[in-house]
């Protein structure tokens, strides 16, 4: 009697456990399509992409941000793509009780036709140790002493010959641009010292740039390791990144450039020699290119012969006029005190006196960081706003055309403050012209590591 008093006897009832909602089991890949070709995708991947607790059906919508051509039923997604570009798509599933479950994962759509990177069986060569410097690149080339002195090589990323290897497909890939038709070679164009002979270069949509294209060569000797004509871009690094994401330039996000370059299938084993891992990221995209645009080293022209083994000069073995434009360069010219070292590149930036009033302030107050004067001869037009065409304007501009201006540098000065003028003859310009051309490196042009690596160049 007492057991069944207390109950002892008999058992309680099961406490009902209420299924919960549906969740993700499953995270959906990116997936990719190419326009004008049909695509077909089951978002449910066969009803295992979410749990169904309740087990009485999952029903399923799909939403496309933009559409892209793409539709849904049920969860079957298809359609033909209209355009290059980045779709995120959103799936939900919905229970018997109306509770739901989202993830959203990306459909990357590329352009009909794209080529793939032929890549030589034995690498090419692009660090030092593969590619040493010339001798006259370590001793004093004039001013500021050896061009090896002003190198702005970050500790953090030394170029390294998969590392740039990596970069020179990047450099010449028009995924990298957010309609498949831009790369960065499309501004930069080895024939022509790596910058571009149209005044402001075009974009991925047709619009132009504000500036000129710089020349990339021996872009590793800049002391101050800055980069644009206004020196924004704190490292190399950082510049590559800028024009990838710029409106006008190639128009992408850094996100969608991760993406496109994580899923073509050509990248996860360049990655891996380069880093020792597939992992694709917007920061070793960005250390790559900056490795392959430091390799880019200039140092066989008909000036570079003057040099002995021991990087010691004999400017007789120039021609007659060339060596008089050496020694005004050098001397009365005085363009060696911001064109420095055997590299020929800038010291920093400087108004140069281009115009009586500012209307670009530049790096600050209209200074301008220069390209080095490599291969100058073959990338006209110039300065920042390609507003000369040809290396006798740029020449005549420095003898007699400096205009007064409250920036203007003082190396550009005369006693008194106003614009110095050289008053050179037709001769002695022409002397200077042809100094610069000696500084025309055809090996640099036409080397095949430095070259567009895509079976159809774009």
């Amino acid at each position: 009697m007492l057991a069944a008093a207390c109950g002892g006897g008999e058992h309680e009832a099961p406490v009902a456990v209420n299924p919960g909602p549906p969740a993700v089991s499953a995270q959906i890949a990116p997936q990719v399509g190419t326009v004008a070709s049909p695509f077909a995708f089951d978002a449910t991947i066969h009803g295992t992409a979410f749990t169904d607790p309740k087990q009485g059906g999952l029903r399923y919508t799909v939403s496309f941000s933009p559409a892209n051509g793409l539709s849904a039923t049920g969860g079957q997604i298809a359609g033909v793509p209209q355009g290059p570009g980045v779709t995120a798509v959103t799936v939900t599933a919905v229970d018997v009780k109306g509770d739901s479950a989202t993830q959203t994962f990306q459909v990357v759509i590329f352009a009909a036709g794209l080529p793939v990177p032929t890549l030589p069986t034995v690498a090419f060569g692009y660090s030092d140790a593969s590619v040493p410097l010339p001798a006259h690149f370590r001793v004093d080339g004039g001013v500021v002493g050896p061009a090896i002195g002003m190198d702005n090589t970050p500790l953090g990323n030394p170029t390294t010959d998969a590392g740039a290897a990596l970069g020179r497909v990047l450099f010449y890939d028009t995924r990298l641009s957010a309609n498949d038709q831009q790369s960065c070679a499309s501004c930069h164009h080895q024939a022509f010292g790596f910058s571009d002979t149209a005044r402001f270069s075009r974009g991925f949509l047709g619009g132009r740039t504000a500036r000129h294209a710089m020349g990339l060569a021996n872009a590793r000797f800049y002391q101050r390791a800055r980069f644009f004509w206004d020196e924004r871009a704190p490292t190399l690094e950082d510049q590559v990144l800028q024009p990838i994401q710029d409106k006008v330039e190639m128009g992408m996000t850094l996100d969608n450039l991760a993406l496109k370059v994580r899923v073509t299938g050509y990248y996860p084993p360049l990655f891996q020699a380069a880093f020792g891992t597939p992992e694709v990221t917007s920061d070793r995209i960005a250390r790559a290119l900056a490795q392959f645009v430091r390799s880019l080293l200039s140092f066989q022209s008909p000036f570079d012969a003057v040099f002995d083994p021991n990087g010691q000069p004999d400017f007789s073995r120039l021609s007659p006029q060339a060596a008089q434009g050496r020694d005004i360069f050098a001397g009365v010219g005085n363009c060696l005190a911001c064109h420095t070292t055997n590299a020929v590149v800038s010291d920093a930036p400087h108004n140069t006196g281009l115009d009586a009033t500012i209307t670009d302030l530049g790096a600050q107050g209209g200074q301008f960081k220069a390209p080095s004067l490599r291969n100058v001869a073959i990338r006209p037009p110039y300065m920042h706003d390609g507003r000369f065409q040809t290396l006798d304007q740029v020449v005549s501009f420095y003898d007699s055309g400096v205009q007064p201006n409250p920036g203007l540098d003082s190396r550009l000065r005369a006693p008194g403050g106003v614009p110095k003028r050289l008053n050179l003859t037709q001769t002695q310009r022409d002397a200077l012209v042809a100094y610069l051309r000696t500084l025309t490196d055809s090996s640099f042009i036409g080397a095949t590591r430095f070259g567009n690596p895509f079976a159809m160049a774009r």
